[in-house]
């Protein structure tokens, strides 16, 4: 049964009364024309050439669904008076999920489920100035919507039927955007030059469908078996350990004559833990493992040990004496660079302009989750030190023998993935490119991403933060104790790893609670590490401390690196694609379900004048009884 969005619920009954007919249930036979629809006769045949066709013996109804649709609507679609859209595009997703949770041994949940997501973008104007890259205080909002779920057994006259109706409802919301967007560029002083939607060759590439296998595998026992360690230990509180497996066949097709199938499958293990301490402040730790198929996770054995020492590590930050008050020389370990610079650079990277819009509110929501770029209007300037090299290529598979989960052939508008040099010996170069131009790029590079078929921003796939002048593991040692000496410091501070509280956090009032705490002051600089060690000057002794929050580090805080490692290590997390967060501070915190796999390669950094401050909250109160026993 198909699902359309909550607005149409109450009124599909009356769809009948309002709308003509749909497509004729003859495969590429043409509705008739009515007065109350937007599909008219063929006084206005575009001239546009035919889409290309699907590739022979191809039987996936749902390519010639579309493109038969596609075909009616850039010939038909003309409401009388107004002007004929430029642009049409139909994105469908088809997805496969298989979940599996468990905690302390014990299964929590197993489910498996299939979906079909569709979304229709339809544009009037041209590529200088559409209906698109507007955010209005009130649009228009129709029965059916241009996004939704559609049928998942592929049947062609059932998606035909919603691709029709979504149609419709697209064609009129671009309409009303675009009178409305002319309204306020009438308004405005000085109107931006900038156009909205750049041009590039269409694209025909369709792959074959990757269709799931959940039964290589007794998941639901591997997930018991690599929980169950955590029974081990009587002073964690909560666990959660998420065996998660995508397999997702993407579809993409334009009036330009683009047809595009990709199909791909990611694997994930991501596991939560949590506790407090004797003094009332909650602790928790993670565990996260990607791969690209079920058949590459570990056995496990292997996940057991992982756990059992993530338990351990969470036990030991349990007994750690609280961080100090500290500035000074900070050294962050390879997985915590990697972490630190996807929350730090994300929002300098895209090249894109944001949308026009009539309120403040989305300059504001940028302000708060860290989304303002610090390198607009910044090209030809030196950003990160002249020994740093800062490159994005979705087209690389691996590294060093590792696999490079963000990697991709074409991007979410149908573009080709290129290699682009952002940073060249510390001189911003260029930036990360979608279809939506900016003030210093015009044309796509291949970077548009999206998840679950949320709108395409220019967001990073596989980063690598390179230098020239990198030091092995123990020049960086006497480097970072050498700055410590010159601070005339007793010790200083190490960062073994950052946190990511999408994952660590067990239950969902935690991370909103966490969000929340972030998100207010992740536009100035705040940052969350997860492991901190206070390092001796004497001897090289480390001490585990707990509570820091790091205060003000900013893109300029990279500008003036002390020191690189020789030392890059592959760092993989998802991005998460939530409107708002994609491409801010806070979208470096998404998990497998629903996030972009991205890879960041990065060694270890010294960076000096960083601040942390010690914990100065307020500590919750401890239970009331002891944790029964597990076991």
């Amino acid at each position: 049964m198909r699902k359309f969005s909550p607005l149409a619920l109450p009124v599909v009954a009356g769809l009948l009364a309002i709308f003509a007919a749909p497509p004729a249930t003859t495969k590429g036979a043409a509705a008739p024309a009515v007065a109350r629809h937007v599909h008219v006769q063929a006084s206005a045949q575009s001239a546009a050439a035919p889409l290309p066709p699907i590739p022979a013996g191809d039987t996936d109804q749902t390519l010639h669904a579309m493109r038969d649709e596609m075909e009616r609507s850039r010939s038909r679609l003309v409401l009388s008076g107004a002007d004929k859209p430029f642009y049409i595009e139909y994105r469908l997703l088809d997805l496969d999920v298989r979940t599996v949770t468990a905690s302390f041994g014990a299964l929590l949940s197993s489910s498996t489920s299939r979906t079909r997501y569709m979304s229709v973008d339809v544009r009037i104007g041209d590529y200088h100035l559409d209906s698109s890259n507007f955010l209005s205080n009130d649009g228009f909002q129709g029965f059916l919507g241009s996004t939704g779920q559609v049928g998942i057994d592929r049947d062609y006259h059932s998606l035909r039927q919603d691709l029709w109706l979504a149609t419709d409802q697209a064609y009129k919301s671009a309409l009303t955007q675009m009178s409305l967007k002319q309204a306020l560029l009438h308004s405005l002083t000085k109107p931006p030059g900038i156009d909205d939607f750049s041009q590039i060759k269409p694209v025909v590439k369709v792959d074959p469908r990757l269709e799931p296998d959940w039964t290589s595998r007794n998941w639901d026992t591997e997930a018991r078996a690599a929980s169950a360690p955590f029974a081990d230990f009587p002073d964690i509180y909560g666990t959660r350990v998420t065996y998660s497996f995508v397999y997702a066949t993407t579809y993409l097709m334009t009036s330009e004559g683009t047809i595009i199938r990709t199909s791909r499958s990611l694997a994930a293990i991501e596991a939560g833990l949590d506790t407090q301490a004797d003094d009332g402040m909650p602790l928790h730790n993670y565990y996260s493992l990607y791969a690209a198929r079920p058949a590459d996770l570990p056995v496990p054995p292997a996940v057991s040990d992982a756990l059992a020492k993530s338990g351990t590590e969470l036990m030991q930050l349990r007994a750690a004496p609280l961080a100090p008050d500290y500035t000074g020389p900070v050294l962050f370990d390879a997985p915590a660079s990697a972490s630190l610079l996807a929350q730090v650079l994300a929002p300098s990277l895209s090249g894109a302009r944001q949308p026009l819009a009539m309120g403040t509110s989305l300059d504001e929501l940028m302000q708060r989750t860290g989304g303002q770029s610090a390198w607009e209007g910044r090209v030809g300037s030196r950003v990160l030190p002249t020994t740093v090299t800062l490159v994005d290529d979705p087209t690389l598979k691996d590294f060093q023998n590792q696999p490079l989960l963000g990697s991709y052939d074409v991007d979410a508008e149908g573009a080709p993935a290129e290699r682009v040099s952002i940073v060249e010996n510390g001189i911003l170069n260029n930036f990360l490119m979608s279809r939506r131009p900016g003030p210093e790029f015009s044309v796509s590079n291949g970077h548009a991403r999206s998840a679950l078929l949320s709108d395409p921003k220019p967001l990073s796939s596989n980063l690598f933060f390179q230098s020239s002048d990198a030091l092995n593991a123990a020049e960086m040692r006497q480097k970072f104790l050498d700055a410590c000496k010159e601070d005339g410091r007793e010790w200083c501070l190490e960062v073994k790893r950052m946190d990511n509280p999408a994952l660590s956090s067990v239950r969902e009032e935690d991370v909103s609670e966490f969000f929340a705490e972030l998100a207010g002051g992740v536009s100035s600089g705040l940052r969350a590490p997860l492991f901190v060690y206070r390092i001796y000057v004497a001897d090289a002794r480390e001490e585990l401390v707990r509570g820091g929050i790091i205060e003000g580090l900013a893109p300029r805080s990279l500008r003036n690196i002390l020191a690189a490692g020789d030392d890059a290590a592959v760092f993989t997390y998802m991005q998460n694609p939530a409107d708002g967060l994609a491409g801010t501070a806070l979208g470096a915190f998404g998990s497998a379900e629903g996030g972009i796999p991205s890879t960041i390669v990065a060694p270890s950094l010294l960076l000096d004048e960083i601040e942390i401050r010690g914990f100065h909250g307020e500590p919750r109160r401890t239970p009331l009884v002891p944790a029964p026993p597990l076991k």
